[in-house]
């Protein structure tokens, strides 16, 4: 087991025509992560590039499409995700969440990636 950070970036494709309860999920989520010992940083949601702001590197990169939403949060080892994922599993809070955004997501899909900081 890693004592290293844990570092967690959720990347969603999001019903733009359930915003509003993506919203809920979002703040839902944020609470049990800080609840449980777990630093958010918050959702971030696509928008559109500002005018005239051009790929960098044109033959290697893309601009995403306007559904992403992205999630980054982090806890201080893989004990403490895993206390996290135990706990949150027992919260009511969390019971409910998971059924309620389980039967009815507000997003099409979602990846999930654990990173690493570079030094």
């Amino acid at each position: 087991m890693s004592v290293a950070s844990v570092i967690c970036e959720v990347r969603y494709r999001i019903d733009k025509m359930a915003i509003e309860e993506f919203k809920a999920y979002a703040r839902t989520w944020m609470t049990l992560i800080e609840r449980y010992g777990g630093t958010h940083y918050g959702y971030f949601i696509s928008r559109e590039a500002p005018a005239g702001a051009a790929v960098s590197f044109p033959r290697a990169g893309v601009d995403e499409t306007a559904d992403i939403a992205v999630a980054l949060f982090s806890f201080p080892d893989d004990s403490a995700y895993l206390r996290y994922r135990d706990e949150v599993a027992k919260d009511a809070e969390g019971i409910e969440a998971n059924s309620r955004f389980d039967a009815s997501p507000p997003f099409i899909s979602y990846q999930r990636v654990f990173l690493e900081r570079l030094s």
